[in-house]
């Protein structure tokens, strides 16, 4: 199967070429610069691997749909979504793209809860204040039974990338891509994955409009 591996960026010059490294054993990579101020389109450049750019910040949902479009026009069996900010791990990599190969799911998330290593190192305020909130929420408004929140470390069949279009251009697109998987009835299901978690994700105030994205993107639906 053709994998493609899709990297939204946004000031990651710190990072990035880094975890372009990791990953590019692992199939072909597409960072989605979208609209920088530092020197990540650059860097991304010299690491030999295709480079789409957003000339402004357009939000990581809309980086992602531009990377699924050039994805479906390479003829990709699947994409894997990374982050650039180095929290995600490429040995995860397989465990994502598995069930689709085998031909048990058509959208793999990747699940931090699953992992008892993870659930250890979790910080208390980020379970308990930012994502166990959100679980309960998305898991209420959208029928789903899964684990974890916006966690951004997913992989989507070509036949996902075709039904599944984000037009949620900032960090409401996971919960359009739950919706969307459920309205096309596409089977899915999570795999336990590790998060670094250190410095990276969101803060507080990134949880509660996590969480105000669930509840009003579903209401304007």
């Amino acid at each position: 199967m053709k994998l493609f591996i899709v990297i939204p960026c946004y000031n990651e010059v710190r990072r990035l070429a880094a975890v372009i490294q990791e990953v590019k054993s692992f199939g072909e990579v597409v960072v989605v610069d979208d609209g920088s101020r530092d020197n990540s389109y650059q860097v991304a450049q010299s690491q030999g691997v295709k480079v789409l750019r957003h000339l402004v910040n357009r939000g990581q949902g809309a980086a992602l749909q531009t990377g699924n479009n050039y994805a479906l026009s390479r003829r990709a069996d699947l994409v894997v979504h990374f982050d650039a900010d180095g929290q995600h791990q490429a040995e995860d990599i397989p465990k994502l793209a598995s069930p689709i190969t085998a031909g048990q799911a058509d959208v793999v998330f990747g699940s931090r809860f699953l992992n008892v290593r993870d659930n250890n190192q979790l910080p208390f305020f980020k379970e308990w204040l930012i994502l166990k909130p959100a679980i309960f929420f998305q898991n209420l408004l959208y029928g789903v039974k899964l684990t974890d929140a916006h966690n951004g470390l997913r992989a989507m069949s070509r036949k996902a990338l075709e039904q599944i279009v984000i037009t949620q251009d900032g960090m409401a697109h996971p919960s359009e891509i739950i919706d969307q998987l459920i309205i096309h009835n596409l089977p899915y299901l999570e795999v336990p994955v590790t998060i670094r978690y250190d410095e990276f994700g969101q803060g507080l105030l990134g949880g509660l409009k996590i969480i105000r994205d669930l509840i009003f993107g579903k209401i304007n639906k």
